[in-house]
């Protein structure tokens, strides 16, 4: 049997994050689509818990900042939040 590629979330946006992605120049949107790659291959282990009782997740890397939701699967993540200094 062949070697599979990882398994990969489908992103999806809250409309906050499509306002802010809409607003974003080319070399930006360049910067951010490795750390979107990053949390599809590995939406629940990736960013951290913001809160114990909360699902949100966080992650921060190199001057990109993200919030988003897993579903229990992982098959899906929901953008809320973008940010890039």
């Amino acid at each position: 049997m062949p070697d599979r590629l990882p398994r990969r979330a489908v992103i999806t946006f809250h409309e906050v994050a499509e306002r802010q992605i809409a607003g974003m120049d080319d070399a930006a949107l360049a910067r951010l689509d490795p750390h979107l790659d990053t949390i599809a291959l590995s939406p629940r282990t990736t960013g951290v818990q913001m809160r114990p009782d909360s699902p949100v997740r966080e992650y921060a890397k190199d001057g990109v900042r993200i919030a988003y939701v897993s579903t229990v699967l992982g098959t899906v993540v929901l953008v809320a939040y973008v940010e890039l200094d």
